[in-house]
């Protein structure tokens, strides 16, 4: 077969999969498990053999009309790169994973069937973005993905949490996708096409007319979508779905989008000192602030939430300081580590039976009932934290080390302005990230909580897939950043000396630091019961704490503080905390500015049309009802009555006429 034929079967497959999968689920379940697995497992073959021919090459450029329009024409287009060719192994091989894992996970659930062909289906859709070379193509993809998440985030409807969260994530992402819609309309505009090749080469001769504002609506997507400031606020609400299409979500498909978008067309954004700067800007706010809320987080998922979004920022300061590169080799190193943790904090709720071990306050004795997990979620913390040698240290030094390039002037692809910015916040956030990592391993393995019930050995699905996770995890970087160069444009990956000691050190200071204060509150500190957690997201810590004293049971809103006193996160963050543990409160914020005067708007709306609309409605309806009465009151049935009526009638009719006789 050509490579545009296999190409084209690696979506195709797990497409197949799904509609399959959702036809045959109900009447025939035991094909489920199949449907699922198999598909995504030969487009893993089949986007290996794609990238092996491609080689990190020339692109594999094909494409046919599908439409005419009359004006700008959609193509069925392909654009394989080194880029397009990696990342969609690292899609495949994560969904596989997923798949594999999930027989697993979910072997009791009855809706099985459909979650797996829903994850199907998001595969196929992330698979179409990365390799289609026409943009109408790759937004049908885009929105494909939306709706996937909205089921899965979803899949446990029964529940308020879920369903408020499958809510929250499709309004919060269609909110940035209507300006990305229009800024593709207004790029196609400009170029005379949706092809990627046609759109590049416009740039590159100034064919582009509004390169910032085009730039600015296309962020806007890319906020929503790879959960950037401002638009971050529904990933971490997004744990209420099952934990595998967290690890799906979070590490090949979804937030990895937006990222891949603005790689893809990096020059247009190149073009734009003030869309660069405003890419560094949302990049700094994201990476800092997310890992600050991670640092004050007790549900495991959680942090590992708002882990994902300051690794994204990472991601987007590495695109906002020009070097592409830098940014999809952390998306392929993230997409290993991450893709582990949620899967390992998956065992580690699975080994309790129930969601509520995700608190990590209540964790305890854990370190030895689930080894694979240990073992694993040690290396995964290690890569994330960017700890020589583990592959998350080769590719977040690669993004720091680009922006040192800005700084020093190496480079003037980008503003220095925007170097600085990411420079000095990703050394902050790198600080933070080993911070919360420690924190995690501690509370999660040596913590003392209560001990759940034994569940059992989890399914060697399970455990299997961490170890596969576990090898690139740990040995990706090594020699990734010698050959990547070759796939990503020739640019340079390489550890600089300056960002590597810059860089190893405060992640050594954060997680000696916290290590430290963890040993300092469990020797001074006694255990307050289990009840010490906010009785609202946002109720007062210190009250609650108080109120705990005499309960046991964690009311809603637990995820919000942490009821462990020993935890390290409420001392390095002080009176910070509170705040940070519930996102700084731009829920909140969002709430007041948007959510409030809407309803407002809507309550007026049904107000002005009960009251006003409808009484107009009523009172033109009562006029003929009053004539209507009045009317059946003179049938009355009588004969004399209708004979007396016509005389005295014709008596009227008489007198009226001799009176305009006499008149006239």
């Amino acid at each position: 077969m050509t490579t545009t034929t296999l190409a084209v079967l690696v979506p195709l497959l797990p497409f197949l999969g799904a509609l399959t999968g959702l036809l045959l689920g109900r009447t025939a379940p035991g094909f489920a498990r199949p449907l699922a697995v198999l598909p995504a497992l030969a487009a893993l073959a089949l986007a290996a053999v794609v990238a092996a021919r491609q080689g990190g090459g020339g692109p594999v450029d094909a494409a046919t009309e599908l439409t005419p329009t009359g004006s700008v024409p959609i193509e069925l287009a392909l654009h394989i790169d080194g880029f397009a060719a990696l990342t969609a192994v690292v899609v495949a091989t994560v969904a596989t994973c997923v798949q594999i894992y999930s027989t697993g996970y979910l072997r009791d659930d009855p809706r099985y069937p459909s979650y797996a062909a829903l994850v199907s289906l998001f595969t196929s859709a992330m698979l179409l973005v990365v390799y289609t070379g026409d943009l109408m193509v790759l937004l049908v993809g885009w929105e494909v993905m939306g709706i996937c998440s909205y089921f899965l985030v979803g899949h446990y409807w029964e529940t308020p949490e879920a369903r408020a969260a499958s809510l929250k994530a499709f309004l919060v992402t269609k909110l940035g996708d209507v300006p990305f819609l229009i800024g593709l309309f207004a790029l196609a505009a400009d170029a005379g096409s949706f092809r990627i090749t046609r759109i590049l080469g416009a740039v590159a001769h100034g064919g582009i007319d509004h390169p910032t504002l085009i730039a600015l609506l296309l962020l806007a997507g890319v906020a929503g979508k790879s959960a950037q400031f401002p638009l971050h606020t529904w990933l971490p609400d997004a744990m209420a779905g099952p934990t595998p299409v967290s690890a799906l979500i979070h590490a090949a498909t979804m937030v990895a989008a937006g990222v891949y978008f603005v790689a893809r067309l990096l020059p247009l954004f190149e073009a734009s000192q003030a869309a660069m700067t405003v890419l560094a800007v949302m990049a700094a706010v994201t990476m800092t602030g997310s890992a600050l809320a991670a640092l004050a987080q007790d549900d495991i998922k959680r942090v590992l939430a708002y882990s994902t979004i300051g690794q994204l920022g990472y991601m987007t300061g590495a695109l906002a300081v020009a070097d592409r590169g830098a940014a999809v080799f952390h998306l392929l190193s993230h997409g290993a580590f991450k893709a582990l943790l949620f899967l390992a904090a998956g065992v580690i709720i699975h080994a309790a039976g129930t969601n509520s071990l995700a608190a990590m306050s209540r964790m305890g004795h854990l370190r030895n009932r689930v080894p694979d997990a240990y073992w694993t979620t040690t290396v995964a913390l290690l890569a994330l934290a960017a700890i020589p040698p583990f592959s998350g240290f080769f590719s977040k030094e690669a993004v720091l080390g680009v922006a040192e390039h800005v700084v020093t002037g190496h480079t003037e692809h980008a503003p220095a302005a925007a170097g600085w910015i990411v420079l000095l916040a990703g050394l902050l956030t790198a600080l933070l990230t080993a911070a919360y990592a420690m924190r995690l391993w501690l509370l999660a393995f040596r913590g003392s909580g209560t001990e759940a019930p034994d569940h059992g050995r989890q399914p060697l699905t399970m455990t299997a897939v961490l170890w596969v996770l576990a090898v690139p995890s740990l040995a990706l970087g090594g020699f990734a950043f010698r050959v990547l160069p070759h796939w990503f444009d020739g640019h340079e990956l390489t550890p600089t000396l300056t960002t590597s000691v810059l860089g190893t050190g405060v992640a050594l200071v954060g997680g000696i630091v916290t290590y430290a204060t963890w040993r300092h509150t469990t020797a001074h500190t006694a255990r307050i019961p289990l009840g010490a957690v906010a009785a609202h997201p946002e109720g007062d810590a210190g009250r609650v704490e108080a109120e705990a004293i005499a309960s046991h049971e964690p009311a809603y809103g637990d995820v919000a503080y942490a009821a462990d006193p020993s935890d390290p996160g409420r001392l390095l963050l002080g009176p910070l905390h509170r705040h940070a543990a519930v996102g700084f409160h731009l829920d909140a914020v969002y709430s007041a500015l948007f959510v409030r005067p809407v309803r407002a708007g809507a309550s007026l709306v049904r107000f002005l049309d009960r009251e006003v609309v409808d009484t107009y409605v009523r009172g033109a309806g009562t006029l003929p009802r009053w004539l209507g009465a009045a009317v059946r009151r003179a049938q009355t049935g009588n004969l004399q009555t209708y004979v007396s009526a016509l005389l005295a009638g014709t008596v009227v009719l008489a007198v009226a006429a001799v009176l305009v006789a006499t008149g006239a």
